[in-house]
């Protein structure tokens, strides 16, 4: 019996120091973290984005075609993190359209969102069929979405009286559409 005792003390013991041997007072695990690399862009509302925007003819004969009323209702939203550089958004047409200069300004970031959004070109753009950046310097940021967050868009159009472009290249058409597109990259 004194032999059994002995026996089965000397398992406890070594079973414990094992027990004890695999742990200490401490342990560590690594947390694998993933951020995606963002670049989003929209304009809004969306379901009225489209614009029509009517010159205006003159009412007294000798006299131009006057120029439509600015239109400041699109909202250009964006999300982004970034990778290294910052983010850009930039804009252009797909075809020009004779006598007519199509312009677009971006205000500044209107604040529904947060991180660090972009600085906006200031003057208008005269858009052409070659990117133009019309936002800069965006960095790890989102705009908010919707209507009164991001930059507030304003578009103008200037007939070739107070534009770039020729009044003789102007020519009667009823709603002739050209396609707005702006993309974000990274530079």
């Amino acid at each position: 019996m004194k032999t059994f005792k002995i026996a089965l003390s000397v398992l406890i013991m070594t079973s414990t120091s094992i027990g004890f041997a695999q742990d200490n007072e401490d342990d560590t695990h690594t947390v694998t973290i993933t951020v995606p690399t963002v670049a989003l862009v929209d304009i809004e509302p969306a379901a009225s984005k489209n614009l029509t925007i009517l010159f205006v003819a003159p009412t007294e004969a000798g006299l131009p075609l006057a120029d439509p009323v600015d239109d400041t209702s699109l909202w250009l939203n964006y999300s982004s993190i970034i990778t290294a550089s910052a983010n850009t958004v930039s804009v252009k047409l797909d075809a020009l359209l004779p006598g007519v200069d199509i312009n677009v300004t971006a205000g500044a970031d209107a604040g529904g969102g947060d991180g660090d959004v972009g600085t906006p070109a200031g003057a208008a753009l005269t858009l052409t069929t070659a990117d133009q950046v019309i936002v800069s310097a965006i960095g790890s940021s989102y705009t908010g979405d919707g209507i009164n967050n991001g930059h507030n868009l304003t578009y103008s159009v200037d007939g070739a009286t107070t534009g770039t472009a020729n009044y003789e290249d102007l020519v009667a058409a009823a709603g002739t559409a050209v396609t707005v597109t702006y993309t974000i990259s990274n530079n």
